[in-house]
């Protein structure tokens, strides 16, 4: 079930064909999953990984929501409302 978010009409992007974070790329680093700001097109690393990349562009830009671009994977979190208001619309 969907959760409230009011950000959902701020989606721009929803597909991204960047499958790895460039900022660990640049740092020599690895990751153990990717994230796509759904405003800009951001590719960033999850939480789970070292350098939390996706994280650290919304508290640089305040970009609300991303989804998961691992595979068989749609979901989409809101930073602001700290909720999973659903999937990514086809």
């Amino acid at each position: 079930m969907a959760e409230t978010c009011s950000h959902l009409d701020q989606i721009k992007v929803t597909h991204t064909d960047v499958h790895v974070c460039p900022e660990c790329v640049k740092l020599g680093d690895t990751w153990v999953h990717l994230r796509l700001c759904l405003e800009c097109g951001h590719v960033g690393c999850c939480d789970s990984s070292k350098n939390k990349h996706a994280t650290k562009h919304f508290h640089r830009v305040k970009h609300p929501l991303i989804r998961s671009i691992e595979p068989g994977e749609t979901w989409i979190w809101c930073y602001v409302d700290d909720v999973s208001p659903g999937e990514v619309p086809d």
